[in-house]
């Protein structure tokens, strides 16, 4: 996974071409933490078909308000640079990030 703050997110995220997933998390955010290895072996899976990168939002609290990511864990979906799905929440289960990967791998 790519580590991205604001002085990458836009060469990572919004100048990609193709899928982008966002892992916001915070380091004081259980169940961000909790769901962080999952995604990292999601990301072993799915990498050969899209990009996987994660924020922390504690060191880049303007770039998630700017990006409207106001509750954590959040994971959003950028397809070409655009927004194209957000998952977040505290019920936000490893089952429900998959599932949304590929519905939307199936897509491209």
């Amino acid at each position: 996974m790519i580590e991205v703050t604001k002085d990458n997110f836009d060469q990572e995220v919004r100048n990609s071409s193709g899928l982008v997933l966002v892992d916001w998390w915070g380091p004081k955010c259980e169940h961000c933490l909790e769901l962080m290895p999952h995604v990292e072996e999601m990301a072993e899976r799915y990498g050969d078909r899209m990009k996987f990168c994660k924020v922390n939002t504690s060191g880049n609290r303007r770039l998630a308000i700017g990006e409207k990511v106001l509750g954590l864990p959040a994971m959003v979906f950028y397809r070409d640079g655009q927004r194209v799905a957000e998952l977040s929440g505290q019920d936000l289960m490893p089952e429900d990030i998959e599932a949304k990967i590929k519905e939307l791998i199936g897509q491209g």
